[in-house]
This record gives C-alpha cells, sequence and structure tokens, in this order.
C-alpha cells in the first residue's frame, strides 16, 4: 500500500495550483506491509505442508479442519513475523552519501572496507 502523496502550494505557480510530492513510506508502512505478505505465503505454505502431513499421518484427535487450521496458522503468524522485520531491514535508507561518510569513518578509524569478494576465488 503505498503513501497518499503530500500536497503542497505552488506560490510561483498560478492561484490554485497545488504540487504533488512523492514520500517514502514510513517505517510502520514498510512493517504491516510485510506482515501481509508474509502473512499470505504462510498460510500458503501452512496449507501445502499441512495437507502433507494429514495425509502421511491422519488428522488426529482434532479432526482435519483444526489441524489444518492450526499448521496454516502457525506458519502465517512466523512468516509474518520475520518478513515484517525483513522488509524493514531491507528497505532502510540507502543513501550512498550515508555508505560513503559510514566507509570514510571506518577508514579514518584504521579498518579497511572493501567490497566482498567471492568465497571461492579461481587461483591464477
Amino acid at each position: 500500500m503505498p503513501p497518499m502523496p503530500a500536497q503542497h502550494f505552488n506560490p510561483g505557480g498560478q492561484s490554485g495550483q497545488v504540487q504533488v510530492v512523492p514520500q517514502a513510506p514510513s517505517v510502520w508502512q514498510k512493517l504491516s506491509m510485510g506482515a501481509m505478505m508474509g502473512t499470505g505465503v504462510g498460510l500458503s505454505i501452512g496449507f501445502i505442508g499441512g495437507m502433507v502431513q494429514i495425509m502421511r499421518a491422519g488428522p488426529g484427535p482434532r479432526g482435519t479442519l483444526a489441524t489444518l487450521s492450526q499448521y496454516m496458522a502457525t506458519s502465517g503468524a512466523t512468516f509474518a513475523f520475520f518478513l515484517s522485520i525483513g522488509s524493514v531491514i531491507r528497505t532502510e535508507d540507502g543513501n550512498p552519501a550515508n555508505e560513503a561518510a559510514w566507509r570514510q569513518t571506518l577508514a579514518n578509524r584504521g579498518r579497511i572496507v572493501t567490497a566482498a569478494r567471492p568465497a571461492f576465488a579461481a587461483s591464477s
């Protein structure tokens, strides 16, 4: 769910004109978007895994619907939790100026920060 754009009055233009300024989603919006995606993925995976388990071992004493719903709810909650946190971490501000300042600070402290190299580099 993208955020609603902010509207600002344009004093340099004609009277009544409105300039639309795009905004980035807030942390709460990122968290809820990740939770919704995680819930959908988790419910789907829980349905598949629960049906496989019910077919292999039977529904158990609670019945098919209760067993399947427990698998789906557990999987949905777990995926929602991890995807909500992951979506906030993944979409943090990736401003190159901030990264350059971070690298410069570490370089000033005597730590060298380089780009990642492949773990298994071909020997020459």
